[in-house]
């Protein structure tokens, strides 16, 4: 083999090796949602790319304790929105995503929305500072751009008695960048 045939395969495999090892890593800025828009910071969410599905990282502050419904939505904005005649904080960020169409609510370990997380479990000084995975979300490029929430109550991981869960009222919301 030649020299610059030697070089051109060190090349290749340094390209390579250096592609695998940059795995995509998103973060979102975590604010309150209100009426009015975004509110003050409570912390940042990361998300980011393993061999067993996505890997979730917390550090947030200020949140209610207890149980809370965690999802990626589907548009790219926490400002209010109107329903039904009300406002409803973060109402932009649309419903959980849901890109094969699949319309069931079914948890992070179930075949439902790709949005799905684990629930987020807030402790009783209002931190949540927890490593989560998704196993069925094994592309985290595709959620950039997308809102993350955080609603008010937890999660059953099914539609019913209550609709997507139970979660209810969207509490904190971040766009994935």
């Amino acid at each position: 083999m030649r020299n610059w045939q030697v070089g051109v395969l060190v090349l290749a495999w340094v390209v390579g090796a250096a592609g695998a090892a940059a795995a995509t890593e998103l973060r979102a800025e975590m604010h309150l949602a209100t009426p009015s828009g975004p509110g003050e910071a409570v912390g940042t969410v990361t998300i980011a790319d393993s061999a067993q599905g996505a890997v979730v990282k917390t550090d947030l502050r200020g949140l209610p304790p207890g149980p809370h419904g965690f999802h990626v939505h589907e548009n790219s904005s926490c400002q209010p929105a109107t329903a039904n005649g009300e406002t409803a904080p973060a109402g932009a960020a649309g419903g959980h995503l849901d890109p094969q169409h699949i319309g069931k609510h079914a948890g992070p370990e179930g075949q439902g929305h790709l949005g799905d997380l684990p629930v987020l479990q807030v402790a009783a000084n209002g931190a949540a500072t927890e490593t989560l995975t998704a196993p069925h979300i094994n592309d985290v490029a595709a959620l950039r751009g997308k809102a993350l929430m955080i609603h008010a109550g937890g999660d059953t991981y099914s539609d019913q008695p209550a609709p997507l869960g139970g979660g209810g009222a969207r509490i904190a919301c971040g766009v994935l960048q």
